[in-house]
C-alpha cells in the first residue's frame, strides 16, 4: 500500500538541532537536472532549504543526499536534503549568458592588459573598441581589466595606446566555462556535492 506524504506547511517546520550546529540558512540543496548534472554551474544551481522541502512534498524532485540535520512538523520528522534531482528534465541553454561574472570567468580573473590576477570587486570590463568609436558591448569586444589599466586605456583604440588584450575576446562555450570554473569553486561546497561537481580544488565543508 502506498503511503501518502503528509502536507507540511513551511511555517510548521521546526529545527530540532542544537543552536551550535550550522544554521538552516547555511544548508542549501544542490539542484541536479533529471540527468543528474547540475542545472547550472555559474551561478551554481542551489535552492534554500525551504524551496527544497517544498519541492520534495510536491513530489517534483528525488532526494539524493541529505544533511545531518532534522526538521519536523507536529507529525513528521526528516533530514534536510543536500542534493536533489528534478524528476522531469529541464532543457538548458547551450549558450552561456553574457554577464560580467562570465566575462571574468572566461578571462580567469586576470586583467587582459597587465596580466595580473584580481578579485572580482577589483575588476571591471573594458570595451576593446571603445563605444565612442562604435564598439559593441558583446563577447568579442569585452575583456576583463583592472581599474588602473581601464583608466589608462580610456577611450583609445588598442593601436593608439599600445594596449592589446592578452587573448582576443570571443564567446566561450558552456564546456569551456565549466572547465575554467573548476579551478574557482564557490566558497561553500558541502562534501555531499563532490560526486556531482568534480571540482579540481579540495572541497570545503
Amino acid at each position: 500500500m502506498q503511503v501518502e506524504k503528509p502536507q507540511i506547511r513551511e511555517e510548521l517546520l521546526i529545527d530540532l538541532i542544537a543552536p551550535h550546529k550550522v544554521p538552516l540558512e547555511n544548508c542549501p540543496a544542490l539542484i541536479l537536472n533529471a540527468d543528474y548534472r547540475p542545472l547550472s554551474y555559474f551561478p551554481l544551481s542551489i535552492w534554500p532549504w525551504q524551496d527544497a522541502v517544498k519541492a520534495i512534498f510536491r513530489d517534483t524532485v528525488t532526494v539524493i543526499e541529505e544533511y545531518d540535520r532534522y526538521i519536523h512538523s507536529p507529525t513528521t520528522e526528516f533530514k534536510l536534503p543536500s542534493v536533489i534531482a528534478l524528476k522531469e528534465y529541464m532543457r538548458v541553454s547551450e549558450n552561456p549568458a553574457f554577464t560580467r561574472f562570465n566575462v571574468f570567468l572566461r578571462d580567469c580573473w586576470h586583467c587582459q592588459y597587465c596580466a595580473a590576477p584580481f578579485k572580482t570587486h577589483q575588476l571591471t570590463f573594458d570595451h576593446v573598441i571603445p563605444r565612442s568609436r562604435g564598439g559593441r558591448t558583446s563577447w568579442d569586444n569585452i575583456v576583463s581589466a583592472c581599474k588602473p589599466c581601464n583608466t589608462r586605456k580610456g577611450s583609445k583604440l588598442p593601436h593608439d595606446c599600445g594596449m592589446h588584450p592578452m587573448t582576443a575576446p570571443r564567446e566561450p562555450s558552456l564546456f569551456e566555462l565549466q572547465e575554467t570554473g573548476r579551478r574557482f569553486p564557490p566558497h561553500f561546497l558541502h562534501e555531499s556535492w563532490g560526486d556531482f561537481l568534480y571540482w579540481d580544488s579540495e572541497l570545503e565543508a
